[in-house]
């Protein structure tokens, strides 16, 4: 048990393993050229619903802004990026809305993407389309969901030519305040089809439910995620770690 903790550990614990600023560490074979995909001044920008939105404000929306990125993995891993390295310049932006389903991204997607000129577009997108299905009246498919998604990732590269796409797994912990075993099943069938479009338009992928799984022998998945939806502290962190090492390795 010990060894598997430790490895757990190592792979998820990215902010121990890539220094910050001023600090030392052992060099290793992924710190060779840490994040080399990423480029001076480089504009970064996480979108998605209330998982990304994390309680941040809406009114000026600045970037590189505590208070425009709420208390979520958005702005641990932007924290993370904005700390290590202080001569890019990065701009990054949190556009992510509570409730927001595909469609609403869409809806919104000139002023609150493609306006800002991001080279870097990050989208955690789906839980709701199925939630909302569940509990909510909404009569969204999974083939909608899909259609909408890749309609909106290709809009955003015939745009922005030269952007590259991080899709994130939607993910879910059953055994929790509100979600059950029956949503197991049938909500694979959205991270299939937003891993599907990731493949299929080259993007980068965040495997979020295998990373929650894998949490899942340490702690109850309430620990992570109390509603099994929403993160938690730790989860937030589990989240930014596995997105940075991501884009790391890219």
């Amino acid at each position: 048990m010990a060894i598997v903790r430790r490895h757990f550990l190592k792979q998820t614990a990215l902010a121990l393993s890539i220094p910050l600023v001023g600090c030392e560490s052992t060099p290793s074979a992924s710190d060779t050229a840490p994040f080399s995909a990423l480029k001076r001044g480089d504009v970064l920008l996480f979108q998605g619903d209330s998982i990304t939105d994390a309680r941040r404000e809406k009114t000026e929306q600045l970037p590189n802004t505590s208070s425009s990125f709420g208390h979520g993995y958005a702005f641990l891993a932007a924290s993370y990026l904005l700390n290590k390295f202080p001569e890019h310049q990065f701009t990054i932006y949190n556009r992510g809305i509570s409730g927001n389903k595909v469609f609403q991204l869409a809806d919104r997607w000139q002023e609150d993407a493609l306006d800002l000129k991001p080279n870097w577009v990050s989208v955690l997108i789906g839980v709701n389309d199925f939630w909302h299905k569940m509990k909510h009246g909404y009569e969204g498919t999974v083939e909608i969901y899909e259609n909408d998604l890749r309609a909106l990732l290709q809009r955003t590269t015939s745009e922005l030519p030269g952007v590259r796409l991080i899709v994130c797994e939607p993910f879910i912990l059953p055994n929790t305040s509100a979600v059950d075993q029956s949503w197991v099943e049938p909500f694979k069938a959205y991270q299939k089809a937003a891993h599907h479009i990731a493949t299929e338009l080259g993007a980068l992928w965040v495997p979020f439910q295998t990373l929650f799984n894998n949490a899942l022998q340490h702690a109850e998945a309430a620990y992570w995620a109390p509603d099994g939806v929403h993160p938690s502290m730790a989860g937030s962190q589990l989240m930014a770690n596995a997105w940075l090492d991501v884009l790391n390795k890219s």
